[in-house]
């Protein structure tokens, strides 16, 4: 077996080296996977087992070096993200108050579709606050002057970074933490300006580029137009924004891979042409090497124009690695690329390999590369001497093969984040990559040049109907039926099969790969067969889900939007949230609400609390009784006993947000017991809370 497994590794010597950002985001998912720090401690004992378990096999073997290799890349993918966690330590609200201070602002985001600012704030000579500050403002009450720089005063109300509500939702105390913020919240009236600030260059220029557009096209237009631009998505219409998503086409949407790919490729064709029209430079200069250095500062320049997010990071790494390969004259377009990019972003920023960013970029571009390094599909795709019809017949059967794999690698990880997924992306991107790629941008750059000179504006007008266009595309396929799948939350041991048997199938290239589809295949079906909770309960206590004949209903009928789809989204349901009070089976008052739900043979009682007023204890006492779930936002009494579980604000507080399979008598937490994560019990700021004036609410 020793000898086959030699031979096999030897067959594929030349893929080994993609297992290196593998092997170091394996220690990294480890790490925010297990929860106590004993584990963490277990599992780096076990790579590094592993590793000297490869070296005993024989360094010259390639069993031994990869086993090697592999254990030791995993301990440090763990070690990364262990010390990344504990160097970001920032204190972190205990409690939510209403506070009034001074700050300096460090950014500023424009939500113009939600009527918001948002800033991120520095507090000055307030011990009590965190660090840094993150507080929403109305655009009635921003002012002028609100820029990165300037000192600012305010009343806020603020509150600790928000954990996930119910399991398997978004968790921002996790982002929170890696970014430094420790408390998050909402001006409470007009933020007055202390000392004005002269902003950053790129980021005030980034600020009026974004106004620029949206002056000269006007609603979604203008605001997809500014986003492909500069990044700022803010002023995009939420209808328009969620026909994107539900189209599959909201990748376009984020500065990334695409984008920074036109812009090099734009750059390095206009470089090129111009200086062929010298014969003297063409003869005695190296023009491919000098446009390739123009492509890259113009990747530079457009990644610290667009905030340098991190994906625009990796983006133009992987642009400027191309460009390196190009200029020594070799193939750089291949997976070893795709792996160098990672292992870059995994070194710098381990945290993002658990985001849906990191995935879902990386998932992609590794399914397409995989796919147009196939001998057979690469000789398929490859150009030959034929007419313009089958060649344009070949060119749209790439982008086809291309869309369907994109989309089978992008589902599940969808899914797993969102809880759905566009069925239709495939055949939408056909079209809209295209159309983005070779047109929309192209008029835009190019009317932005124009209006140098006032003459910017038919060409504003072509790229207006070609961005209508795309946006028809995306509200049509958004509203084809079926054009979105949708799950519940998926356990993250299915989650993890399918990740990992994807990236075996993608590594390897002899007949070995298709094994992966093995894993493949058990974790699909464990995520389908994964039923929808009977009952959702936040982690507050406030809100509740119940899972009816028709749907869903809600314990408060006057739940936000915010709850509404968040609720939604973890059940795995596509439609509207009915209330409570008009479900069958349901009795409500103005305090609480009692529902009988039959789950088989099984008849299970309900009862929850929808205020804080007083209830006589008899009564309280008696529905108790006959409960076998109580769910109460409230402290509830011992002698509150119902048969089987009492969420009330004492057990909620250990335990999160639960979601609750009575056919299956299964509850998920929020909150793991004896979770070490930093962000799970955080450092709190060194003053007293009462500094702070507590809201009356």
């Amino acid at each position: 077996m020793r000898d086959r497994i030699e031979t096999w590794l030897e067959a594929e010597r030349d893929q080994l080296a993609l297992w290196v950002p593998v092997a170091l985001g394996f220690g990294v998912a480890a790490w925010f996977a297990l929860a106590p720090a004993s584990q963490w401690i277990a599992f780096l004992l076990i790579v590094v087992a592993i590793a000297f378990g490869g070296a005993s096999l024989g360094l010259g073997s390639r069993l031994g070096r990869s086993l090697g290799w592999f254990g030791l890349l995993a301990a440090i993918g763990m070690a990364l993200i262990w010390w990344r966690a504990e160097r970001v330590t920032a204190p972190v609200l205990a409690r939510p108050a209403v506070v009034q201070f001074q700050a300096e602002i460090v950014q500023v985001d424009m939500l113009a579709a939600r009527g918001l600012v948002r800033l991120l704030l520095e507090p000055r000579d307030a011990p009590a606050l965190p660090q840094h500050v993150r507080v929403n403002v109305r655009q009635d009450d921003a002012g002028e002057g609100l820029r990165a720089g300037a000192v600012v005063e305010l009343r806020a109300r603020l509150m600790p970074p928000p954990e996930a509500a119910v399991p398997g939702a978004y968790d921002f105390s996790r982002l929170a933490w890696f970014r430094g913020i420790g408390a998050t919240g909402r001006a409470l009236g007009p933020v007055g300006i202390v000392q004005p600030g002269a902003p950053p260059v790129l980021a005030d220029t980034r600020q009026r580029l974004s106004a620029h557009i949206q002056a000269r096209l006007a609603g979604g237009e203008g605001a997809i137009a500014a986003a492909l631009a500069t990044g700022d998505q803010g002023a995009i219409p939420e209808e328009d924004a969620e026909a994107m998503r539900r189209a599959g086409l909201s990748h376009l949407l984020s500065i990334s891979g695409l984008h920074v790919t036109a812009l090099v490729g734009a750059t390095m064709l206009l470089l090129l042409r111009l200086m062929a029209l010298s014969p003297w430079l063409a003869l005695r200069w190296p023009l491919v090497l000098i446009a390739a250095g123009g492509g890259a500062l113009a990747a530079i320049g457009y990644t610290l124009l667009t905030g340098a997010e991190v994906p625009t990071i990796r983006s133009c790494v992987a642009a400027i690695l191309v460009l390196i390969g190009i200029a020594i004259g070799r193939d750089a377009i291949t997976l070893r690329l795709v792996a160098a990019g990672a292992a870059f972003v995994l070194l710098l920023w381990p945290e993002s390999l658990v985001g849906p960013s990191f995935q879902l970029s990386f998932a992609a571009v590794t399914a397409i590369m995989a796919l147009v390094e196939h001998p057979r599909i690469k000789a398929l795709l490859a150009r030959r001497d034929e007419g313009w019809l089958r060649g344009t017949g070949r060119i749209l059967l790439g982008l086809l093969l291309t869309g369907i794999l994109v989309e089978l690698a992008l589902t599940p990880i969808a899914i797993h984040h969102f809880h759905k997924a566009g069925l239709y992306g495939a055949l939408a991107n056909i079209v809209a990559i295209p159309l983005t790629t070779f047109i929309v941008m192209p008029l835009e750059a190019a009317a932005l040049l124009l209006d140098l000179v006032g003459l910017g504006a038919p060409l504003w007008w072509v790229a207006g109907q070609a961005l209508s266009l795309l946006l028809w595309i995306a509200h049509g396929v958004a509203a084809m039926p079926g054009a979105v799948a949708a799950l519940p939350v998926v356990p993250d041991a299915a989650f993890a099969l399918i990740v990992a048997g994807g990236i075996w199938i993608a590594l390897w290239r002899t007949g070995a790969r298709w094994l992966g589809l093995a894993p493949v295949l058990i974790g699909a079906i464990w995520a389908l067969s994964t039923h929808a909770p009977d009952i959702l309960v936040t982690g507050d206590g406030r809100h509740l889900a119940v899972r009816t004949d028709g749907g869903y209903a809600l314990l408060r009928p006057r739940a936000g939007d915010y709850v509404r789809d968040m609720l939604a989204e973890s059940a795995g349901f596509e439609g509207e949230l009915a209330d409570l009070d008009a479900a069958r089976g349901a009795r409500c008052s103005r305090d609480a609400c009692t529902i009988e739900l039959i789950r088989g043979t099984r008849r299970w009682r309900l009862l929850a609390t929808r205020s804080t007023y007083f209830v006589e204890p008899a009564q309280l006492r008696a529905a108790c009784r006959d409960a076998d779930i109580v769910v109460s936002e409230r402290w509830l009494p011992d002698w509150c006993a119902p048969r089987w579980i009492k969420a009330d604000r004492t057990l909620l507080a250990k335990t999160g947000g639960l979601t609750i399979d009575l056919t299956a008598g299964r509850i998920a937490t929020v909150k793991r017991a004896g979770d070490d994560h930093p962000w799970v019990d955080p450092p709190r700021p060194k003053e007293a809370l009462p500094v702070f004036r507590p809201s009356s609410s």
